[in-house]
């Protein structure tokens, strides 16, 4: 069986997971595609195509141009980036791995920490000789608002809470006894955005989340407040975010998240001083890829001795 194995942009996929005794003729793709077409023109001779959540899209278009594909194996148990449907048309099976729920909220706290005290701009500093060169934010006592309170928002609350923080949260769905019960108080969009020092996002991507933050939300924000998105991309309208990020309307951002990745090398948010930026590190730890590529090769071989596992 041939199988690609795409987007391992470190080239360590070979190293969690027992490849050679899969019975497979794998090749492995470090860089992302340019397109659709430079993808098809690279894919479309294989059978299995494992990949990782929502780097390669798999649309119709791909899907329908490789000709010989049985098998989709993604990261996760859900990935926006596969027409599950166009696969369900051309009898392709879609299957998926368990993930840790923890490393994102994890990193969620690099980020806020990184921000409250100006690691990004005193790391760079202390390299060029300098020494304490600005003034950090104490996190006891102030307002941490979390838009979603899933797996993911309440693990950040609970680190807020060990803080000393208030802890508030805004989904459309939040009901107040959920909220309640985590010992965080449910709030309106509004006040979200008017009270919180910190805004952390941890929504689910979709058609009714996509740009759910735009300009005259951000706006609402306070001129000393910072907004962390670990969650996906789209969810803030990327251009109104860099506008007030230019008209410094809030203090800061932490991006782990983008609507283009890899981030293009000549993009804007490259260049804004008061943005700290991590290149989706989120799920990126040796215990989550054990788990994802151990997964995908224990899928590969059930599918090849024509069994299901964890199938979308």
């Amino acid at each position: 069986m041939k199988v690609a194995i795409l987007d391992d942009y470190q080239n360590v996929a070979q190293y969690f997971a027992d490849w050679e005794n899969s019975n497979c003729e794998i090749k492995v793709f470090n860089e992302p595609f340019e397109n659709e077409d430079h993808a098809i023109e690279n894919i479309k001779e294989f059978e299995a195509l494992l990949i990782m959540r929502e780097r390669t899209p798999m649309t119709r278009k791909v899907i329908e141009s490789c000709k010989n594909l049985k098998l989709i194996c993604t990261s996760g148990m859900r990935n926006k980036a596969i027409d599950l449907q166009a696969a369900k048309e051309n009898n392709i099976k879609v299957c998926g791995t368990d993930m840790h729920p923890n490393p994102t909220a994890e990193l969620t706290w690099a980020l806020i920490l990184g921000l409250a005290r100006n690691i990004r701009q005193e790391t760079e500093n202390m390299f060029q000789g300098y020494w304490q060169t600005t003034l950090g934010t104490e996190l006891k006592g102030k307002v941490l608002g979390i838009a979603g309170l899933g797996k993911q928002g309440s693990q950040v609350a609970a680190v807020g809470k060990a803080f000393g923080m208030e802890v508030i949260a805004w989904s459309e769905n939040l009901k107040i006894a959920d909220a309640e019960k985590k010992g965080v108080m449910a709030v309106s969009k509004d006040d979200l955005l008017t009270r919180s020092d910190f805004i952390s996002i941890h929504l689910v991507l979709s058609d009714r989340t996509k740009n759910l933050f735009k300009y005259q939300d951000l706006a609402k924000m306070k001129p000393s407040s910072f907004l962390i998105n670990t969650s996906r991309g789209p969810i803030i309208n990327e251009n109104d975010l860099i506008k007030i990020l230019e008209e410094e309307k809030i203090a800061g951002v932490g991006l782990d998240v983008y609507d283009i990745e890899p981030l293009p090398e000549n993009h804007k948010l490259r260049f804004m001083q008061n943005a700290m930026l991590l290149p989706h590190l989120g799920y990126v730890t040796k215990e989550n890829y054990f788990q994802s590529y151990s997964q995908m090769a224990e899928n590969l071989k059930e599918f090849m001795s024509g069994n299901i596992l964890r199938e979308l």
